[in-house]
């Protein structure tokens, strides 16, 4: 739809009709306004709150294509903080809850009850998920531990070949704590860890690895990067910045280097399941759950060229990013991963997972919403003044229990032959509850 001020006027019918019920609500000018082609969706009259605007836009979308939008402009959610641009109201997604699932981590004990709330509209997840959770219950808990890598940003500059490539690259080794000092004077969380080089012909990367607290830290980098490239770098060496993100950070893709070298948190989790818990939780066996591991997440995976050696890593980051408020798009780099199963003797199994790259944070972006702090409450992940980035270590530590809860499930009833029973049972629209 195109409501620019260029668009011609539109005949009477497609005038907006005012709502009797309100005849002087403000919104109804904005919205005759936008229908009649007088303002842009952006361009909202001043004095009009975030929420009349939002209803303004969502009465002239309904005018303009018959449409209703009812549900959508039901919320609680306060549109002030929401970082949302040309705002008509909110999508809500059913969330479930999973657990308890014990957590023995360097941040949560494992006496601790855990309850892990998931965002989803996808049937058996949830269901599946809380059976993985009973198997690691019913093991005593499963082992977690989390590197916090950091953030990483890599803008991308142009030399003229390798003579100046070299020396733009001796220019930043030796000037590294003048730029650490730059960088850091941008926020009190921030710290820049190092600076790793890679060339390319006249491409030069700097990848830029930040420790950023609580917060998920692309912004913060992404401010700091850019402010010692453009009053630093470059007035210094005379090599221009071509971006300051050149895809060699990488964010919000899946990469060898950050499977390698790993961005945000990197997360490992581990079980030993015993005969007993395999059969009565699982429903399957020890020699089912290592063929399946073996033929579907690394064979598979490999004939495929997948960078996820693993079930369904996605699945689980995209609820817990949901009900958390992590930015989804991150969702690429945590479905990044391998799960393994081993044989450990009597109907016994070692499974573990390794996620190498999750950036996450318990402050910030989405985690600001209502419904996202209560979630971030439910797990007792509140970022403390005291303790800058021990929050989000513990939700990176919860979400490598879940992670693997979840690939547990799925991969036993995939080796039992019980996956599509479930999810016709369990993936229809619900009707009661």
């Amino acid at each position: 739809m195109n409501m620019s001020p260029k668009q011609p006027q539109n005949s009477p019918e497609d005038t907006v009709t005012i709502d009797a019920s309100h005849p002087i609500d403000p919104a109804n000018g904005f919205a005759s306004d936008l229908v009649a082609g007088r303002r842009s969706l952006h361009d909202v009259p001043d004095g009009l709150t975030v929420d009349e605007a939002a209803r303004g836009r969502r009465v002239a979308l309904e005018q303009r294509h018959r449409v209703s939008l009812e549900a959508t402009g039901r919320y609680s959610m306060d549109l002030n903080i929401a970082k949302c641009e040309n705002i008509i109201g909110v999508t809500q997604i059913p969330l479930g809850v999973v657990g308890p699932v014990p957590v023995n981590g360097e941040h949560v004990r494992v006496d601790e009850e855990i309850f892990v709330p998931l965002a989803t509209s996808e049937g058996a997840l949830i269901a599946s998920i809380a059976r993985g959770c009973r198997a690691i219950r019913a093991a005593k808990g499963a082992v977690v531990r989390v590197d916090d890598v950091g953030m990483t940003r890599a803008p991308v500059f142009r030399s003229t070949g390798i003579e100046q490539t070299r020396s733009f690259l001796q220019w930043v080794t030796g000037h590294e704590e003048v730029i650490r000092e730059a960088c850091q004077s941008t926020s009190r969380y921030l710290k820049l860890l190092d600076i790793q080089p890679q060339c390319v012909g006249t491409t030069i990367f700097l990848r830029f690895r930040f420790h950023s607290g609580d917060a998920m830290g692309m912004n913060m980098a992404t401010i700091a990067c850019d402010r010692v490239v453009r009053e630093l770098i470059v007035p210094a060496t005379g090599v221009p910045c071509i971006a300051i993100s050149g895809n060699y950070c990488v964010d919000k893709k899946p990469s060898a280097v950050n499977f390698r070298e790993g961005r945000g948190k990197r997360i490992f989790a581990e079980v030993v399941l015993d005969r007993e818990v395999i059969a009565n939780c699982l429903k399957t066996d020890a020699a089912a759950l290592c063929e399946i591991q073996y033929r579907k997440n690394q064979i598979g995976s490999i004939m495929a060229g997948s960078m996820g050696f693993n079930s369904h890593f996605a699945n689980i980051a995209a609820a817990f990013f949901i009900a958390t408020g992590q930015d989804v798009a991150h969702v690429a780099e945590a479905a990044l991963g391998m799960t393994c199963i081993e044989d450990r003797g009597e109907g016994a199994v070692y499974a573990s997972v390794f996620l190498p790259d999750v950036p996450l944070a318990t402050v910030g972006g989405g985690t600001v919403l209502s419904t996202q702090r209560e979630a971030i409450a439910l797990l007792g992940a509140q970022s403390v003044e005291h303790a800058p980035g021990k929050a989000t270590l513990r939700l990176a530590e919860i979400l490598g229990a879940v992670v693997l809860a979840g690939e547990l499930s799925t991969l036993a009833a995939l080796s039992a032959h019980h996956l599509a029973p479930a999810h016709q049972r369990l993936g229809r629209p619900v009707r009661r509850q």
